[in-house]
């Protein structure tokens, strides 16, 4: 979207990858892919401030009440930790999380005009940068249980109690 903090917004897959590799790794799409993404952003372009709004919300709520909570560490992390572990389910991996925390800085900034500080800054990077490790947190432990749950049970780690 433009805009980019140093420090917070992660590095991109494709950009960590050797030309070599994202050429193997990333296929271009097919010509009925093609289609079938041109038809489809015909219909989400003619409602694009619904998509957009839905979008927003639900950032937006997200964010709402991670400052809310911030009194209340407790609530922030659990909150945090189940985001991240549902979007274990949403097949959205940690390493987009911090891009959320980048783009409502650069989107804010303007609105604040000159109350906007390099303290400011510093201290929203700090809440993004907190909020997006408990994310990653829920969501590797959420990645852990979905793999506990794949074993069967005979490769599954006994769990009785062996104390005497």
């Amino acid at each position: 979207m433009g805009c980019a903090i140093s420090g917070l917004a992660a590095k991109s897959e494709f950009a960590e990858k050797t030309s070599e590799d994202a050429a193997a790794a990333a296929a271009y799409p097919n010509e009925d892919q093609i289609q079938m993404i041109k038809d489809s952003w015909k219909v989400i372009r003619d409602d694009i401030a619904k998509v957009g709004i839905i979008m927003f919300v639900r950032v937006m709520s997200f964010i709402e009440k991670s400052v809310a909570r911030l009194d209340q560490l407790d609530r922030l992390e659990a909150l945090a930790l189940e985001l991240g572990k549902s979007h274990y389910h949403y097949n959205a991996p940690p390493k987009y999380y911090s891009y959320v925390g980048a783009e409502f800085i650069c989107a804010v900034q303007p609105i604040l005009k000159e109350r906007w500080t390099a303290e400011l800054e510093e201290a929203w990077k700090t809440m993004f940068q907190f909020v997006t490790s408990l994310m990653n947190q829920g969501y590797q432990e959420e990645s852990a249980r979905q793999r506990q749950l794949a074993l069967s049970p005979k490769e599954r780690p006994d769990k009785r109690n062996t104390a005497l």
